[in-house]
């Protein structure tokens, strides 16, 4: 994950439960991925070591575990570095050029300059990342199965060019909830709509009540709801168990958008209870991240020497 920050509800729902998860049945690996940070945002890179910090707190809260999982921060493992430049030596243009990603955000992105060789190379840096620990297995959802594909068929080039070293990491489709932003918007903390992991109750409550985008067609709280489209109906659906009765009284007017909000508000905070208490504490003890990440970095750089050292072998660099 490229450190960003504080997480939102929506990297929870989206990723951080399945990663937990993952802790049962795997060796894991999980990246502060500053590197990658660099590819849109070298610019302004002041803010890179605390949102690191913000993030592997809400790792924690979460519940991934730093005796089960590997956590490092991927610039302090040069070895990725190393893989990167090999194999962009064998990466075709065409295959950078054609990433959906790349397209997308070239058209979509228009307050910065991403007409740089580390923007358009990070497919590449991504392959290494994966490639370096010999990932047998990578969780995606299904719109990033084309970033995967490209780290296999660099993955296969390189085999077959130097014998059978790397590893063609597979897919593990993960299903993962959509969470809408209070504007229904994507959730991003760059749009302001977002709710974040540590959010006292009595933010949720101001967010929810003042932000959250509702049925506009309704007048009177009496009037018959559409919960499809409306982002509190969504939350609703992540934390109430009753949603579908929820979303019956909307249908039928029996609740109105604002006594809708403060109920959905109350169910957010106390399922985020627990995550937030948790990061309180974390956070209380001011060395622990460094302490976690300089134990990953030290477990990391082991795997990934490894490796190197057989890749240096195959390319007969020594």
């Amino acid at each position: 994950m490229r450190p960003t920050g504080k997480l939102h509800i929506g990297h929870y729902f989206g990723a951080l439960k399945n990663w937990v998860s993952l802790q049962e049945s795997y060796d894991c690996y999980y990246m502060v991925a500053d590197w990658h940070a660099l590819t849109t945002d070298y610019a302004n890179t002041s803010d890179i070591i605390a949102n690191s910090r913000e993030m592997v707190l809400d790792w924690l809260a979460c519940g991934i575990d730093p005796k089960r999982s590997v956590i490092f921060r991927q610039s302090e493992v040069p070895a990725h570095a190393e893989l990167s430049l090999l194999l962009g030596m064998i990466a075709p243009l065409g295959w950078l050029f054609r990433c959906p990603t790349y397209k997308e955000q070239l058209a979509e992105i228009k307050d910065k300059d991403l007409h740089n060789l580390g923007f358009l190379s990070y497919p590449v840096l991504q392959a290494a990342d994966i490639a370096i620990y010999k990932a047998s297995s990578v969780p995606v959802g299904q719109d990033q199965l084309p970033h995967l594909e490209l780290t296999r068929e660099i993955v296969r080039r390189f085999n077959n060019l130097y014998g059978n070293v790397l590893l063609e990491p597979q897919a593990i489709l993960t299903k993962s909830a959509k969470v809408p932003g209070l504007d229904m918007r994507k959730m991003s903390k760059s749009y302001g709509n977002a709710i974040t992991l540590d959010d006292e109750p009595e933010i949720i409550n101001t967010k929810l009540l003042k932000q959250a985008f509702t049925d506009p067609t309704r007048a009177r709280a009496s009037d018959p709801g559409h919960p499809d489209g409306c982002s509190v109906f969504a939350y609703h659906q992540l934390f109430n168990p009753q949603a579908a009765e929820r979303e019956l009284e909307c249908k039928a007017g029996k609740i109105g958008c604002v006594d809708c909000k403060k109920q959905c508000a109350k169910l957010m905070s106390d399922g985020l209870c627990a995550v937030r208490e948790k990061r309180k504490a974390f956070a209380a003890d001011k060395g622990l991240v460094e302490s976690i990440l300089k134990s990953g970095a030290n477990r990391a750089n082991a795997a990934a020497e490894e490796t190197m050292e057989q890749v240096r072998r195959a390319i007969k660099l020594k």
